[in-house]
């Protein structure tokens, strides 16, 4: 079995740029206020969902391993 991710979106963040949608478009939605969240926060290792992680330009979604609370992104110091 593959490592589980909780995945989270700081709202205080957020600026709605999609980015996260465009590259996972079933891990992510906007609501009305186009503020981003994960469609399932807990859920298997995902590439996609990581891209995603990767491409929000202002950092807004953080990743750690379900079991540990280990950082997958962003990557601690």
């Amino acid at each position: 079995m593959g490592d589980r991710w909780h995945v989270e979106v700081d709202r205080s963040l957020c600026i709605g740029s999609a980015q996260c949608i465009h590259h996972a478009p079933d891990g992510f939605r906007l609501d009305t206020a186009r503020q981003s969240h994960p469609v399932a926060p807990d859920a298997d290792a995902n590439e996609r969902v990581l891209t995603a992680a990767e491409s929000c330009p202002v950092e807004a979604i953080a990743i750690t391993l379900l079991d540990s609370g280990e950082a997958v992104f962003p990557p601690e110091d």
